[in-house]
C-alpha cells in the first residue's frame, strides 16, 4: 500500500475503533516489548557491551545532523526504491540478522521471513537462527534473502554453510567480522545465561551435515553421561564458534569458493573499506553490531561519511546499528549509505504480534522514510545528498 493510502486507512480504521497492531512510537514499542520478554530474552536482545555507551552513541550520533527541507518541489510521484544486487526494492531497507529469535516468539525467523516477503524487504538470515535457512527461504520464494556467515574454526563447516546458502537462493553472503568471540555483555553475564548452551539459536548448525559429523567426532571427547550438562551439539558449538585467528588473508578462501556477492559486516574505518575493495569484496556493512561488541566504540553514523568517501560508489555500502525511524534512514543515505538495515525494532514487533508485528514495523519504517524524503523535497533516493543535511559541529573523525 502506498504511504499516503496507508496513512489515510490507518486514520479511518481509528475512526472505526481499530488501532495498529504495534505502536509507531518505537520508544513505547521497545518498553512494551521488553516488558513482555523474559529477563534472559530482554538481556540478549537489548543488551550491549560494557556500560552500553556504544548503544547510546549509535543513537546520539544522529543528532549532530539535521535535515534541511527544500520547498516547492513536486513530490506527488515519489520513487523511494533502489536496485541492490539485481533486485528492485521498494525502499532502501533490509532486515538485519538477529539470532535466537525463539526467545521472543515461537515462529522466530520464519515469522520474520514471511513478514519481510509481504512488504518486499530483503531478509539477512542469521547464522545463529532458530529456524534453518532452507525453511525461511522456502517461505520467501523469489523475495530476496541473504545469509549472514560467522566464520567458525572449521573451514569445512564454513563451506557447507555457503553451499547451503547458494542452494536455497540467497543473493549474497554477509560475513560478520566483529564477533570472532563475544564481547563483554554485562546483562547476559549478570544472568550467567548463554542461550546457545540451551540449544537455542543453533538451528543452522544442527541441520548441517558437516556439523553433525563434527559432533559425532567430538562425542568421543565428551563424558559418556551428559546428565546435567549441555547437549553434545551445544558443547560442540561452543568449541568451534569462536575464531579469533581470522585475517584478511582468509577472505581469498571464500572468494574462491562462491560466485555470490560477498559483503563484509563490521567495517568502521576507511582503511578497512579500502582493504575490502582490494580483496575483491562486493559490498560492506558499516556496523558495530548494535553496540554489542566494543563499549565506547565509534558510532556507525560517525564512521559512515569517511567510509563512503573512500568507497566512492565502487561497491554498495549498507548501514546498521541505531536506525529508529525514517529520518535516520534519510540521514544515513544522505551521508553515503546505499541502504540501511534494521534490527531490534522488528524484534519488538515480533515479540508483541508475531509476523503481523514484524510486517507492521517494517511497513511503518518504509512509510516514515517515504514521507520524510518527500517532505524534505526529494522525489527519489537519488535526490538525497549531503546537501540535504547540515551539521552541528564541523568535525571529521578521520
Amino acid at each position: 500500500m502506498r504511504t499516503l493510502e496507508w496513512q489515510r486507512q490507518t486514520y479511518l480504521n481509528g475512526y472505526l475503533g481499530q488501532q495498529l497492531p504495534v505502536s509507531p512510537d518505537w520508544a513505547m514499542l521497545e518498553v512494551q516489548a521488553t516488558a513482555a520478554m523474559t529477563p534472559e530474552a530482554a538481556a540478549y536482545i537489548g543488551g550491549g557491551a560494557g556500560l552500553q555507551k556504544t548503544i547510546e552513541r549509535n543513537r546520539t550520533g544522529f543528532d549532530q545532523w539535521q535535515i534541511v527541507p527544500r520547498m516547492l518541489v513536486n513530490v506527488e510521484s515519489e520513487q523511494p526504491g533502489i536496485t541492490l544486487f539485481g533486485h528492485t526494492l521498494p525502499s532502501p531497507v533490509l532486515a538485519c540478522p538477529i539470532g535466537v529469535l525463539e526467545m521472543v516468539h515461537p515462529e522466530a525467523d520464519l515469522a520474520v521471513a514471511k513478514a519481510a516477503t509481504e512488504v518486499g524487504v530483503p531478509y539477512i538470515f542469521s547464522n545463529q537462527a532458530s529456524v534453518p535457512m532452507e525453511t525461511c527461504a522456502d517461505a520467501m520464494g523469489d523475495s530476496p534473502h541473504f545469509f549472514q556467515l560467522y566464520w567458525s574454526r572449521s573451514r569445512d563447516l564454513v563451506l557447507s554453510f555457503v553451499r547451503r546458502a547458494e542452494a536455497c537462493g540467497c543473493s549474497a553472503i554477509v560475513v560478520t567480522l566483529d564477533t570472532t568471540f563475544l564481547g563483554w555483555r554485562v546483562k547476559d553475564l549478570a544472568l550467567a545465561h548463554l542461550p546457545f548452551l540451551w540449544d537455542k539459536g543453533i538451528a543452522q548448525y544442527t541441520t548441517d551435515p558437516v556439523f553433525r559429523h563434527i559432533v559425532s567426532q567430538m562425542r568421543a571427547q565428551l563424558p559418556p553421561d551428559l546428565t546435567g550438562l549441555p547437549t553434545a551439539e551445544a558443547l560442540t558449538f561452543s568449541q568451534i564458534y569462536n575464531n579469533p585467528t581470522l585475517t584478511w588473508d582468509d577472505l581469498s578462501f571464500l572468494r574462491e569458493h562462491t560466485k555470490l556477492p560477498i559483503l563484509l559486516k563490521g567495517i568502521l574505518h576507511p582503511d578497512d573499506a579500502r582493504k575490502a575493495i582490494d580483496c575483491g569484496m562486493d559490498g560492506i556493512v558499516v556496523s558495530n553490531h548494535g553496540g554489542r561488541q566494543v563499549d565506547g566504540s565509534i558510532s556507525t553514523i560517525e564512521a559512515l561519511p569517511a567510509i563512503a568517501d573512500v568507497v566512492a560508489g565502487q561497491i554498495p555500502v549498507l548501514f546498521d546499528s541505531g536506525i529508529r525511524g525514517g529520518a535516520d534512514m534519510f540521514k544515513a543515505i544522505a551521508l553515503g549509505a546505499t541502504a540501511v538495515c534494521v534490527g531490534r525494532p522488528y524484534v519488538w514487533g515480533l515479540t508483541l504480534a508475531g509476523q503481523a508485528g514484524v510486517r507492521e514495523v517494517l511497513q511503518q519504517l518504509m512509510n516514515d522514510f517515504d514521507l520524510t524524503m518527500r517532505l524534505a523535497g526529494c522525489r527519489s533516493v537519488a535526490d538525497i545528498s549531503r546537501e540535504s543535511l547540515t551539521q552541528n559541529q564541523l568535525t571529521r573523525i578521520f
